[in-house]
């Protein structure tokens, strides 16, 4: 019976966050404007309302599912989703329900760095595998003798952004490096980015402050991809803020993800300098000491830890494999107190 009151308390408190009531006065909203003649002229905020409409109808099914639950007495069921959703309940931000642009920098390190973000490359793709995130590459840049310079992906799914977010800061890993043949023991760094995507509604940015450049693509496409220059850097002249995209086919769709890419970096920028934490995020800067978030430990023991919430794992091949959803829960129990 304890059990069962726990549950009920636990519920309880979800229902009132979620409120079923204007969840579903919401949705009726939204779908109104569906109806609308102009809802498909612009497709990007018709893709976003379409996109709110199916998680808003998704939470109303889950939230009457548990009611149901509880009165069936399937408590172990019943658990399972309480707790999801209990991590949900921290998901409040303007932008967490929406797709996320994430991108990895090495740092201090040289070719051991480029390792290193390869490795994260791994991690992170891995853990959208699990989590049943979609994501493409943006651009990509490799290593001239191992590794990655700096990688950048779209990644989609519920709630991707507002998972992703406390992944942004520095990585610091110390290990037996592989690279050197006394097997000397390696500090390498690389830097994480995690961006919301914004429309153009959200951010303006004017056409006479930015500046184009097109070059061939070292991207998906093969030779005749290549012959051409479908590939683009945009540079934001008042902040000096540099965005390359190469990974599609057409130089009009890099263009656009170029865009993206600046509405999200000009967003964070914004928003750094409201909470006064960083001066500036001009540029994919090297990773330092000050900005450290976490640890990953491989020689002489093995642990992981995240220096803002103390959580640790001493499975770190385990957190490596894309295991961090233990990490990004910790976080946002953290940052929710």
């Amino acid at each position: 019976m304890e059990k069962k009151d726990q549950l009920i308390k636990r519920l309880d408190s979800i229902l009132n966050k979620f409120n079923l009531i204007k969840k579903k006065e919401e949705l009726n909203s939204l779908e109104k404007l569906t109806y609308e003649q102009n809802f498909w002229v612009d497709h990007q905020n018709s893709a976003s309302i379409l996109k709110q409409i199916s998680t808003i109808k998704k939470q109303i099914d889950d939230l009457e599912f548990m009611q149901l639950l509880l009165m069936d007495s399937k408590f172990d069921d019943l658990e399972k989703m309480i707790e999801g959703y209990e991590i949900s309940m921290f998901l409040s931000g303007k932008y967490d329900i929406g797709p996320a642009i994430l991108a990895i920098h090495a740092g201090q390190g040289g070719t051991e760095a480029m390792d290193w973000t390869s490795m994260l490359y791994r991690m992170y793709t891995r853990y959208f595998e699990k989590v049943n995130f979609k994501y493409s590459i943006v651009d990509k840049v490799l290593g001239e003798e191992a590794g990655i310079k700096s990688v950048t992906m779209n990644v989609e799914g519920d709630f991707a952004y507002g998972y992703l977010k406390c992944e942004s800061g520095v990585h610091r890993l110390v290990r037996q490096s592989p690279f050197n043949a006394n097997n000397l023991r390696q500090t390498s760094f690389a830097l994480v980015e995690v961006l919301p995507v914004l429309q153009e509604h959200d951010i303006a940015i004017k056409e006479d402050e930015i500046e184009w450049q097109f070059f061939r693509s070292g991207g998906k496409g093969g030779q005749n991809v290549n012959k051409v220059s479908t590939a683009v850097r945009l540079k934001h002249k008042p902040t000096a803020i540099v965005v390359s995209c190469q990974q599609e086919r057409r130089q009009e769709q890099n263009r656009e993800t170029a865009l993206k890419i600046l509405r999200g970096k000009l967003w964070a920028l914004e928003e750094e300098k409201r909470s006064k934490q960083i001066d500036s995020l001009k540029t994919a800067k090297m990773a330092s000491w000050g900005m450290q978030i976490r640890s990953y430990v491989l020689h002489p023991y093995k642990l992981v830890k995240d220096l803002r919430t103390g959580h640790e794992e001493t499975n770190a091949e385990g957190v490596l494999d894309g295991g961090i959803a233990k990490f990004i829960e910790a976080y946002l129990k953290h940052s929710n107190k």
